[in-house]
């Protein structure tokens, strides 16, 4: 219970807050991409272009993941270690498999850039919840 409020103490912080502040906008620019990537792909289907299945499961996971991050980012600002953690994990491994999986080949270049815009955005989150502030205002539990 003491460590619960202390977290919660801790992230109540004003600097702490304001590193959530960016971090969840980072995240909504994060969602903004790539539901821009969602159109495009839509657009290309409906005029014809081809349009793999692959493609289709990317553009509608990336935003399905920025607002399961984006959430999680809220649930951390308010002081749960849980959350945080997650949006850590996210923020560091998300754009590497962005990246890894769509440079494999087999996709369009507009695609590829695209969901690479999409990496470096969600991974600047990484930079703001990972900050020695931040990470203090969440110690670990023992």
């Amino acid at each position: 219970m003491e460590t619960t409020a202390r977290t919660a103490t801790a992230a109540a912080r004003p600097h702490i807050q304001l590193s959530f502040h960016k971090a969840k906008l980072i995240v909504a620019a994060y969602g903004a991409l790539s539901a821009v990537v969602l159109l495009a792909v839509v657009i290309r289907a409906l005029t014809g272009h081809t349009v793999s299945s692959f493609m289709w499961g990317r553009a509608g996971g990336v935003p399905a993941s920025a607002a399961v991050t984006y959430w999680l980012t809220a649930v951390a600002a308010q002081g749960k270690r849980w959350a945080y953690v997650r949006v850590r994990v996210i923020s560091v491994v998300v754009p590497i498999a962005i990246v890894a999986v769509d440079v494999i080949g087999g996709l369009p270049g507009w695609f590829v850039a695209m969901q690479v815009v999409c990496a470096l955005t969600i991974g600047a989150t990484a930079f703001v919840v990972n900050g020695p502030d931040v990470r203090a205002a969440f110690p670990k539990r023992r």
